[in-house]
């Protein structure tokens, strides 16, 4: 069992920044995706960044504000949140996967953080 536990979401006004933080805990051997999706209001669920051995993607609409980052020693990512906009509001949710103890693998979801941007 893999948990993700997510936290740094809340209100923030146009133009704000957020820095949000997920760690994971369990039967860890190794984790080789990290990543950050968000799902607005009658919407899907969207890939916002992901960083796979090192390397960084982004969605369209968040690069060059947002940057993803990775502590491998704590098992956590990062998701730091600048230029904030109105149509960033959603719940972001951190996605992890690996392998566990038994080198079983394993994707793991954490349960969400709600993001608003409003003034």
């Amino acid at each position: 069992q893999v948990q993700l536990v997510e936290s740094g979401g809340g209100l923030v006004q146009p133009g704000g920044s957020l820095r949000l933080s997920c760690a994971a805990s369990g039967s860890i051997f190794s984790i080789s995706t990290m990543g950050w999706y968000r799902q607005a209001p009658g919407k899907q669920r969207d890939l916002v960044a992901v960083i796979i051995s090192g390397r960084t993607n982004y969605a369209e609409s968040v690069k060059g504000r947002f940057t993803i980052s990775r502590d491998n020693a704590k098992n956590t990512v990062y998701l730091q949140m600048n230029s904030l906009k109105p149509e960033d509001t959603a719940v972001y949710y951190c996605n992890a996967g690996g392998q566990t103890l038994m080198r079983r693998h394993f994707g793991s979801w954490g349960q969400g953080t709600q993001v608003t941007v409003s003034s």
